[in-house]
């Protein structure tokens, strides 16, 4: 089995039958792993489908396989792509990397100016954001959305963070900010045409040199022809 043998598309009102199956997984998977995700019941999970806001994944056999949908926060400007599951007897062929991958352009799609965001424990979601470019961030960064923390709740470790004060937990912050990746392109399109400039002053100046020693031995090849007359 490899991915090839999987289909991710964008969710719609012909899979909202699979949310409770969804919903049942990702809290099994949360009660697996020992750790907690804030929890979504099979209505949330639909209308997100209903609103074009997830992908979906499923076997070449129509077995569903993995899900992965976008919140928004703080009028648009943070999305979230959360609640990445996949169907336990499909895992270890990639198939979360594709969805990661999937929703992410989805997101930056519908929302190209917001900092998407993630609050995770799984190392290997930590791998794939770092693979699309997030980067670790203190929770100040986050969005400050009452409505974001309030999704808190439903997570075993919600205590410890509200008595941290909403500044650290047992998750990892990670952040892609667009206007920063943009600034980097174009500090770095600056630094290689600075380089471009460069070297092109050191080719004029060499050709310059070279024109210069032709002229000079034109010169002397002249004088000497003259003298030898």
């Amino acid at each position: 089995m490899t991915i090839k043998d999987f289909d991710i598309l964008v969710a719609s009102e012909k899979h909202v039958d699979f949310a409770q199956q969804i919903t049942i997984e990702m809290a099994e998977s949360a009660k697996a792993r020992g750790t907690g995700i804030a929890q979504r019941s099979p209505e949330y999970v639909a209308n997100k489908m209903l609103e074009g806001k997830a992908v979906i994944a499923f076997h070449k056999d129509g077995t569903w396989a993995g899900f992965c949908y976008i919140e928004t926060w703080s009028h648009g400007d943070f999305v979230a792509n959360s609640g990445l599951i996949v169907n336990p007897i499909f895992r270890k062929v990639g198939l979360a990397n594709a969805i990661k991958h999937e929703v992410f352009k989805l997101s930056r799609s519908k929302y190209p100016d917001a900092k998407i965001f993630g609050l995770t424990t799984g190392l290997a979601v930590m791998k794939i954001n770092s693979e699309l470019g997030y980067e670790p961030v203190t929770y100040s960064e986050l969005t400050q959305d009452e409505d974001f923390w309030k999704g808190c709740r439903s997570c075993v470790n919600y205590d410890i963070l509200m008595s941290k004060e909403r500044k650290n937990c047992m998750c990892t912050a990670m952040l892609y900010d667009p206007a920063e990746k943009q600034k980097h392109k174009e500090d770095k399109f600056k630094e290689i045409s600075h380089k471009a400039t460069l070297l092109e002053r050191i080719e004029n100046a060499l050709k310059l040199r070279s024109t210069k020693i032709i002229t000079i031995l034109g010169i002397s090849a002249l004088l000497h022809k003259l003298f030898d007359n």
